[in-house]
């Protein structure tokens, strides 16, 4: 359940669900590592995330909402197929368009 950032990606992994959510709130502390000016653009690799329901949505939805606060675009790329489910099953494509290719 290692999240890490890489130059201006970061990849998440883990459950991203009800009991896994609280173990993921690590990943807010990138933010801090986060500057206006630098990188423009901030990927976030969700190849690793093993399971995601609404809890873990609402995090990360409310993560990327602190990321562009800091000036810059968060895009998650490499979302699993159960993810992309999960996001219209709970109707959250909106929410979701805007960072993602795959949600439509």
């Amino acid at each position: 359940m290692a999240n890490h950032a890489s130059g201006s990606e970061f990849k998440l992994s883990g459950n991203w669900n009800h009991s896994g959510v609280v173990f993921q709130i690590n990943s807010l502390s990138t933010l801090q590592q986060l500057e206006s000016g630098l990188d423009k653009l901030f990927r976030i690799d969700c190849s690793e995330i093993s399971s995601v329901d609404m809890s873990g949505l609402q995090l990360l939805y409310v993560w990327m909402q602190c990321v562009m606060l800091c000036g810059v675009k968060p895009e998650l790329i490499n979302m699993p197929k159960a993810m992309q489910q999960a996001i219209k099953q709970l109707s959250l494509e909106k929410c979701f368009s805007d960072f993602s290719r795959d949600v439509a």
